[in-house]
């Protein structure tokens, strides 16, 4: 059993906080999730998420102008400088103070970081080359009384506008000017939120918190009405020319405008310098465009109930992106045409539990808020959702066949939808209202069971009459688990009594000998072969019995494994701590020699079963912003009287009256919410390993963790620092060296000289190019062999690649057959081609052969009459 799995993809979750950006191209969004970068490819529906982690929840990320390096920062200020294309962490940096904003400069020579009421600009580090120190500090701007909100570059990235609390906005140049002091733009009664050059860097514009738009341009006339900078110096004419006018200028403000929404706060803006457009999201979810300087309204939508955290806006202006933090929500909007891009939401709540599909490409999610969603493994998305339960969702369950799913909630009622026309088709319900925490589905997908917390009864269902079968009575707790054998005539309960109990679902006899434990059981699950079940109790233990002899066969203590991580308030270390040290969920793997156990703590194990060991530990998550994922105590963070500090006081937004009501209710277990800091636990609340046996999911407290065993990030060798040019790629043919040859050529992405590659490599080692071959090009080769096969002569070559091609790579073209659909819909295409070409040529020279023969047989018959006359 390898144990290898490596972090693959998070889904559930597409935002979190923080600020959302466009690549250069504007095909894709990258999101903050948490501690970690989800990027969400628009062009090919397919998102992934870096493997880095911060160390606490990202506030700001920033991408450079050419694509290459990535920078994201959390709270505390740590940020985390990123190779964008080979997805590796290259340096750690701290800034030391939190930061509002960072920005790129428009020639990606230089970063602006807020640091404070202060702006420092870096110099930006190499991406190629290893340094010790690569974060060189250009220079510190001090001007504003207050903290920095926002910066932004002049195109010519010599100068950047900068915002902040003190309702000013100012004017530093990047290299020293002589005479020069910043230019301060007052005016403004709230906060500045943005400012923004325009396309010619000749007009400033200026949005405020409180709805207001100042446009400011030169003052034509020096006897004007003086600026707010009235005692800047500014040489030369009122208007002036050449690499630093906008230094020199005079700016004055030539219009005011207002949103002239009531109750309303502007709370993100972003600019599209090429149209003049300004995108402004508001608290009440509204965003609207408007045209500058006429401050025309184009349009005006309302996406959300809740205030919209940030804004984006492509290269080409079309789509725009927003992220609504308290709804977990990222859409992507084109405006021209009025339609989504994009439209995810993750669960409002934690996400309870989730099931996998018999074929493993879809994963099914139930979380706090009732709803039911399915997410494609391959492409990260949400294809669905069902929301018609209305407490939360407890279990979710896939039937053999993968077209019907399953879910069980605290509402009383078991839902059955069916996947293909996507609605709830049977509704399942008890004669007396209970809640339902588990659920179970026969493998012929005919029988499904559901367990109560209330009246700890087992309730059995048909699911083609939807009428109840039995009611399985005897536990004397909360039924915490239910499973049916892969032959499906027994049915395993787990309860809260101590006790696990395995039915005769179709036999005559309801005597049923329990199996006593040493503690509450929380789950439970049965091995491949039904012969064994596992259980998993609350002392950590975990205990493996056989079902037809009825005798424990082995035991894991798995209470020191699984603990890690203490929780804020807690005044010892995790290792002394006693609070979540045991297993709420169990899965085995596919061919039943190891387990998978994860439970309320950081960490998911991975045991093998015959000897008891720990094969492998997990740490899911690396995020200090959750409670449970310090290790040590920290003495720094405790106060004089031992309790723990807040880490200071709150500021800024979170004053805001909606952010200070109290909404907390009686016995509520979430936290308290009334508080401006509230720490959720990291935990793992359902682990699941997919039928081929080659990935497993987690529904933890950050989304559905995928972790797998092939590789998601894509590793190309060939991407060197090189003098990639055609005549570097024919020396290397010349060389015979085919392999790098045809790299290098797909790098260039030049057709004549792919082909040129393509044709060179002797059959002989055509086999052992197409193993070689790094999986990064595998869709551009059949995508190339598509094309090839409909122009191309060489028949026996090119059905030589395809089938090299399948053997070696077979399995990636399988478990990711999503993203190769298209290269190999076309290699299929061409196939189809050349059969018909053949079987038509086959049966010309059929009837060819047919036509010779049988002239050939006229003529001897028409010889030997002759012969026969003569004679």
């Amino acid at each position: 059993m390898k144990s290898n799995f490596q972090f693959s993809n998070l889904c559930g979750t597409v935002y979190r906080q923080g600020n959302v950006v466009f690549t250069a191209d504007g095909n894709s969004v990258l999101s903050p999730v948490g501690n970690r970068v989800s990027v969400f490819d628009l062009v090919n529906n397919k998102s992934f998420t870096f493997p880095f982690q911060n160390r606490k929840n990202i506030a700001r990320i920033a991408l450079s102008p050419d694509g290459r390096v990535l920078i994201s920062v959390d709270d505390d200020g740590r940020a985390l400088l990123v190779n964008y294309r080979r997805r590796t962490v290259l340096h750690h940096h701290t800034f030391g103070k939190p930061v509002r904003d960072i920005q790129f400069s428009a020639d990606g020579k230089y970063i602006a970081v807020t640091h404070g009421n202060h702006v420092q600009v870096w110099r930006t580090p190499s991406y190629l080359i290893r340094e010790f120190a690569p974060m060189v500090l250009h220079r510190t701007y001090t001007s504003h009384f207050d903290e920095v909100l926002s910066i932004r570059w002049s195109p010519c990235s010599k100068f950047f506008l900068t915002t902040s609390r003190d309702m000013t906005a100012r004017l530093f140049t990047l290299d020293p000017l002589e005479g020069y002091r910043p230019k301060t733009f007052a005016g403004h009664r709230d906060r500045v939120v943005n400012a923004y050059f325009s396309e010619d860097s000749k007009t400033i514009y200026t949005v405020s918190r409180d709805g207001a738009v100042f446009t400011w341009t030169a003052k034509l006339d020096a006897s004007a009405e003086d600026s707010d900078d009235s005692d800047a110096s500014a040489p030369g004419p009122s208007a002036p020319t050449g690499p630093n006018a906008i230094a020199y200028t005079r700016w004055g403000i030539s219009s005011r405008h207002y949103f002239n929404l009531p109750a309303t706060r502007v709370v993100c803006t972003t600019f599209h310098p090429r149209s003049s457009l300004l995108v402004v999201g508001f608290s009440s979810g509204v965003f609207g465009l408007w045209e500058l300087p006429s401050f025309t309204n184009v349009h005006t939508l309302s996406i959300s109930q809740e205030k919209i955290e940030s804004v984006a806006v492509n290269a080409s202006g079309e789509w725009l992106a927003f992220g609504a933090r308290k709804l977990g929500q990222l859409l992507v909007w084109e405006w021209q045409s009025e339609s989504y891009v994009l439209k995810q939401q993750g669960h409002f709540y934690d996400m309870n539990a989730l099931a996998f599909a018999p074929d493993g490409q879809v994963v099914a999610t139930g979380g706090d808020d009732g709803k039911v969603k399915v997410w494609n493994t391959t492409t990260g998305f949400c294809s669905v959702t069902f929301g018609e339960h209305s407490s939360a969702v407890s279990t979710v369950e896939f039937a053999k066949q993968g077209r019907v799913l399953f879910s069980a909630s605290l509402d009383g009622t078991v839902r059955a939808f069916d996947l293909v026309r996507y609605r709830n088709f049977r509704t399942f319900t008890s004669p007396s209202p209970v809640q339902f925490s588990s659920l179970a589905v026969d493998p012929s997908g005919d029988v499904v069971a559901a367990g109560s917390t209330d009246s700890f009864e087992i309730f059995m269902w048909s699911v083609q009459t939807g009428k109840l079968l039995d009611v399985l009575t005897g536990h004397e707790g909360p039924v915490s688990g239910l499973a049916f054998s892969p032959s499906g005539n027994r049915l395993a309960s787990a309860s809260w009594d101590r006790t696990i109990r395995v039915w005769d679902v179709y036999g005559r006899s309801r005597a049923v000998e329990p199996f006593a434990l040493n503690s509450d059981v929380l789950a439970i699950a049965f091995r491949p072969d039904g012969k064994q079940v596992a259980a998993s109790t609350l002392d950590g233990q975990i205990s493996f019995w056989d079902v037809d002899l009825g005798k424990q066969t082995g035991l894991i203590e798995g209470r020191k494994d699984v603990s890690g991580g203490r929780r804020f308030d807690d005044r010892t270390t995790a290792a002394n701590s006693g609070s979540g040290k045991s297993f709420n969920s169990l899965t085995y793997t596919a061919d039943g020699s190891c387990i998978l156990a994860g439970g309320n703590s950081k960490y998911v194990l991975l045991y093998d079963v015959r000897e008891g060991v720990a094969v492998k530990k997990f740490e899911i998550s690396q995020n200090l912003a959750l409670d449970g994922t310090q290790e040590m105590l920290d003495s720094r963070m405790v106060g004089e009287d031992g309790t723990p500090l807040d880490g200071g006081a709150p500021m800024g937004d979170e004053s805001d009256l909606e952010d200070r009501l109290d909404v907390t209710l009686p016995g509520a277990q979430k936290g308290d919410l009334s508080r401006r800091k509230y720490r959720p636990d990291a935990r793992t609340k359902c682990v699941r390993f997919a039928p081929t046996g080659r990935a497993w999911a987690a529904a933890s407290t950050e989304g559905l963790l995928i972790y797998s065993l092939d590789e998601s990030v894509l590793f190309d060798p060939f991407d060197l620092d090189i003098d990639l040019t055609p005549a570097a790629v024919r020396d290397t043919l010349a060389k015979r060296e085919y392999l790098p040859a045809l790299v290098l050529a797909f790098r260039l992405n030049d057709p004549q000289l792919i082909e040129a590659c393509y044709v060179a490599v002797p059959p002989s080692d055509v086999r052992l190019v197409a193993r070689q071959l790094p999986v990064v090009y595998l869709d551009r080769l059949l995508g190339f062999l598509g094309k090839h096969m409909e122009r191309s002569v060489h028949l026996e070559y090119d059905l030589l690649w395809v089938g090299a091609l399948l053997s070696a790579h077979g399995r990636v073209l399988r478990d990711r057959q999503g993203e190769f659909a298209a290269p190999l819909r076309a290699v299929q295409k061409g196939l189809g081609e050349w059969q018909r070409d053949v079987a038509r040529i086959t049966e010309d020279n059929t009837f060819t052969l047919q036509y010779l023969l049988d002239q050939s047989a006229k003529a001897e018959t028409q010889s030997a009459m002759d012969v026969d006359v003569s004679a």
